[in-house]
C-alpha cells in the first residue's frame, strides 16, 4: 500500500498536480510539570509553506490559542502586527527557552531548539512556565464551519 502511495504522488508530480493539502492539525497543550493549561487550541505550522506564511497578515491571536511551527529554531517578527510571547521547544517537548512580549521587527534566536510555540503577548504573564518544564500536546477536533452562516 506504501509503495502504491508512494507510485501515485510521484505520478502527479510528473503531471504536475500540486500536492493534496494536508488537514489543519490542532492541539491542546498542558505544562505536565506545574499542571497548567497553556493554550486550548494550537495550529500547527509543519510544512515548508505553513511554516514561510507563520503568523503573517493576522491582526492578532486570540486569547487560548497559539501556533507551533515545527521544525524551528528562530523566529522574526517582521511585518508583524502584533506582539509575542515564545516558547522554544527541544524534540521532548521540553521548554529551552521563553521570550515574553516580542515586539513587531524583532528575532529571536534559540540554537538548542527544535520547535517554536507563538503566544498572543502576555499569554505567558504568570511566569509560572520555565525552562526545563515538560510539555504535553493532545489532539483536539479542528473548528468546523458552521454551515448556517457558510451557505449564506
Amino acid at each position: 500500500m506504501h509503495s502504491l502511495r508512494t507510485a501515485l504522488a510521484k505520478l502527479r508530480s510528473l503531471l504536475g498536480v500540486p500536492p493534496r493539502s494536508q488537514p489543519e492539525r490542532r492541539f491542546q497543550i498542558v505544562n505536565l510539570t506545574r499542571g497548567t493549561e497553556l493554550a486550548q487550541s494550537v495550529e500547527v505550522a509543519d510544512t515548508a509553506q505553513r511554516r514561510s506564511k507563520g503568523l503573517l497578515g493576522r491582526r492578532g491571536l486570540e486569547p487560548g490559542t497559539a501556533l507551533w511551527i515545527v521544525p524551528c529554531e528562530s523566529v522574526h517578527t517582521f511585518w508583524m502586527q502584533f506582539s509575542l510571547d515564545l516558547v522554544y521547544l527541544d524534540k521532548q517537548n521540553r521548554i529551552v527557552k521563553i521570550r515574553r512580549n516580542v515586539r513587531p521587527w524583532r528575532m529571536s534566536l534559540c540554537l538548542r531548539a527544535h520547535s517554536v510555540l507563538e503566544f498572543p503577548a502576555g499569554a505567558l504573564d504568570t511566569g509560572q512556565d520555565s525552562a526545563g518544564d515538560q510539555l504535553v500536546f493532545s489532539p483536539v477536533a479542528a473548528p468546523q464551519p458552521d454551515r448556517n452562516t457558510a451557505s449564506q
